[in-house]
């Protein structure tokens, strides 16, 4: 039996957190090093799209983890505690964080993330009118800027198109301008 139809039959052919059904797929809560049965979860769409933070998260969505966190499976148990920590501010999570009971070894594995420590906002690409950016994207500067080290003038309504994101900085992406790839402020752009 492979290990989707082992999480459809353990889960009753919905997502083990949020007991929806659509668009299912198997997530490895980490850190694994092999998926198995015993680390794995089988979780929809918008479970696993918050949960690895491509969108804001919606306590909407969790409360139900109410009912799912006394699930005897431990994975399900150790994300439901990661996401009960990204709202421990609010106080259907902070009451559910007070009764959920995980032995020594699943709080270790749940705490090893690092997830619990951080709030549940997500920052994204944003441009000056704080609209989402994604990889791709074309965007018009709404300013006239000099690039550094270089005898260019990137003009004020220049389109870039085939933008890239800076991973690890929400305020930059790259594009190319005259040829040249750059790095541009969101702050000076905008959607196109």
């Amino acid at each position: 039996m492979s290990l989707e139809s082992q999480l459809l039959e353990r889960g009753n052919q919905a997502c083990e957190l949020c007991l929806g059904g659509n668009n299912l797929s198997v997530y490895s809560v980490p850190p694994a090093e092999q998926t198995t049965a015993d680390n794995a979860i089988l979780v929809c769409s918008t479970c696993l799209d918050q949960i690895e933070k491509r969108e804001q998260i919606q306590a909407d969505h969790w409360k139900v983890l109410g009912e799912t966190m006394w699930s005897e499976n431990a994975p399900v148990q150790v994300v439901a505690w990661r996401m009960l920590n990204r709202f421990r501010n609010e106080g259907w999570a902070a009451d559910n964080l007070d009764i959920l009971y995980l032995d020594d070894t699943l709080l270790e594995w749940a705490k090893k993330t690092g997830d619990h420590e951080q709030d549940g906002t997500v920052s994204f690409h944003q441009d000056s009118n704080g609209t989402r950016l994604y990889e791709g994207d074309t965007v018009v500067l709404i300013k006239t800027l000099d690039v550094k080290g270089s005898s260019i003038s990137a003009k004020l309504g220049t389109v870039v198109k085939n933008i890239r994101l800076v991973p690890d900085n929400i305020e930059q992406i790259e594009g190319k301008v005259e040829g040249q790839t750059i790095v541009i402020l969101t702050k000076y752009l905008r959607k196109g």
